[in-house]
């Protein structure tokens, strides 16, 4: 069998030219990166053409270490809407260099639902998340220099600087470092530390950002820290913005690829969605509607996280109307959250699979909350028996859900055909079904609940002395109409990473809040978050190698 790499490195790459052709992009408006990626100028959004186009989410239930395979399934499912008449764009974050070397290897698809060049999707790409970690840099060393300055200095008191710097690889030695050491003239010593790039307000700013003037007001609204006497500093009071956006001039713009098919794939931004929104930019999320009749895009991670994000924060502040949902689903994952261990996982189990269907039944009673019967797409293994299969669907049934086979992995958009024809039904059966969790206008702690009790399950939300101040004093800056962007584990429904399947009758604890003014959201955190992951025993890293062609192996 062969492995991803090798299914994109054998595939023909069309030039990118041909694929815009297909968007009726003309040649002269393409920013080229090579022969097969470019960037597209912010003029091809067009308001009145992105309201007619049709608008998927893909999410899934709660991840395991099995997979579920939601980028593939998203452009399996892309693919076959282009197979079967439909004019359609897949729309997808960036990766991220940590997880690359890290634990996934890569995060472009699979098999025969693919993005490429894969490659350099993987890689340095564009160079976009190398801007965001500039740019968030920059920000850094502006605070740490005025800290420094004797004429010019804001007075900022430095315990009470939460902006630590980035870096887009997975190091658990720099979670928490002390900076300024070595004398007077080297800066102000004091205790910082790193986040992964992806990880920055500076991503979820770029992602929510509608175009250059936007982005620029909303890096100068980064919150920095308070003064002695307890006045709010933000990034435009040391006149950072204007450089900021100037490193951000290019990585604004989305990135135009293919899939192994030639459909349209555009790529932009990445944040992580236990921490930030966990979806691309909402520009290239227009882009994509303006030139295409459907688009289909994903969300990080399951329904709780990624998709009540997805809903609540960028289809509230882009005007997004999402038209239909899938949930990816897969017999492995739900045996898993019906008890069986990774290694059994091969094995038939129709008992730990009709347990494990609990988990699928909460995701698909979040997507309700907001106006969707959603369909259920269950990603093929060639371990699926057919008694599994035949259960899992017959389960979706007797709660009146579509569900669909997708064996997109193996066949490309010919594996996907049933779920694209399905995703069409769904689309006409409610065009204008989308209504939010909340209300911007309510207060935190209703937005919060709103949140934990009906997307998590929980019984109730608890909060620390430290959490109650923070969430009054951001509102006594005027900042209560923010969107909530509650940070937490994504192995469980809870905030407990060890509870499995559907947990019941927990508490939300939450430690701590975060303002991030940037992109427009605080963020609660609970339970223990990592913004710096670490890299595992065995990092994909050590697989990864290139030949003295140039060509490269070990990425999947």
């Amino acid at each position: 069998m062969k492995s991803d790499i090798e299914i994109a490195q054998g595939t023909k790459i069309q030039p990118i030219v041909n694929i815009a052709k297909k968007l009726n992009i003309k040649e002269d408006d393409l920013e080229l990166y090579g022969k097969y990626k470019a960037k597209l100028p912010l003029k091809l959004i067009d308001e009145k053409k992105l309201k007619k186009a049709q608008l998927i989410l893909v999410t899934a239930i709660t991840p395991t270490p099995a997979g579920e395979g939601k980028t593939t399934t998203s452009i399996g499912l892309a693919q076959a809407l282009n197979k079967i008449g439909k004019k359609t764009t897949v729309v997808l974050r960036e990766p991220s260099l940590g997880p690359v070397f890290g634990i996934k290897g890569g995060a472009a698809g699979g098999g025969h639902s693919q993005v490429i060049p894969m490659e350099d999707i993987n890689l340095h790409f564009t160079g976009d998340m190398s801007a965001v970690e500039k740019a968030h840099n920059l920000l850094a060393a502006l605070i740490d220099n005025n800290l420094q300055l004797k004429k010019g200095n804001l007075g900022i008191d430095p315990r009470t600087v939460e902006w630590k710097r980035v870096m887009d690889m997975n190091d658990r030695s720099l979670r928490n470092t002390v900076i300024g050491l070595g004398g007077p003239k080297q800066g102000v010593p004091r205790e910082t530390g790193f986040y992964i790039t992806a990880a920055s307000e500076v991503m979820a700013t770029l992602c929510m950002a509608k175009d250059l003037p936007d982005l620029k007001k909303r890096l100068g609204n980064i919150f920095v820290g308070y003064t002695y006497d307890d006045k709010p500093i933000f990034a435009r009071d040391l006149k950072a913005e204007g450089a900021m956006t100037a490193l951000l001039k290019d990585a604004i713009n989305p990135n135009l690829v293919q899939t192994l098919e030639g459909t349209p794939a555009i790529i932009h931004g990445g944040p992580f969605a236990n921490i930030a929104q966990g979806t691309n930019t909402i520009i290239a999320t227009k882009m994509g509607m303006s030139l295409s009749e459907y688009v289909v895009t994903e969300a990080g991670f399951a329904s709780e996280l990624g998709a009540e994000k997805f809903f609540n924060i960028k289809a509230q502040f882009g005007g997004l109307k999402p038209n239909a949902v899938v949930i990816v689903a897969t017999i492995r994952a739900l045996k898993y959250h019906g008890g069986v261990k990774l290694v059994d996982l091969q094995n038939e189990d129709l008992s730990a699979l009709e347990k494990g269907l609990e988990n699928l039944d909460k995701h698909i009673e979040n997507m309700e909350h907001y106006g969707f019967l959603p369909v259920v797409g269950i990603n093929k293994f060639t371990s699926d028996t057919d008694a599994e299969v035949e259960l899992l669907k017959k389960h979706c049934d007797g709660l009146g859900i579509t569900v669909a086979l997708n064996d997109s992995w193996a066949k490309g958009g010919d594996g996907a055909i049933e779920l694209a024809e399905k995703v069409v039904e769904a689309v006409s059966d409610c065009p204008t079904c989308f209504k939010p969790l909340y209300k911007l206008n309510w207060s935190f702690e209703d937005k919060i609940a709103a949140i934990a009790t009906k997307m998590y399950g929980a019984k109730n939300v608890e909060y620390t002395v430290v959490a109650k101040n923070k969430l009054k004093k951001i509102t006594d800056l005027g900042f209560g109409d923010l969107a909530v962007c509650i940070a937490k584990t994504q192995k469980s429904l809870s905030d407990d990473p060890k509870k499995k399947g559907r947990p019941r009758d927990f508490t939300v604890k939450i430690r701590d809040v975060e303002l991030s003014s940037g992109a427009g959201f605080i963020v609660p955190i609970a339970g223990t978050i990592m913004r710096m992951p670490g890299l595992p025993s065995v990092p994909s890293a050590e697989k990864i190698d290139v030949d003295e062609n140039g060509n490269i192996t070990g990425l999947f």
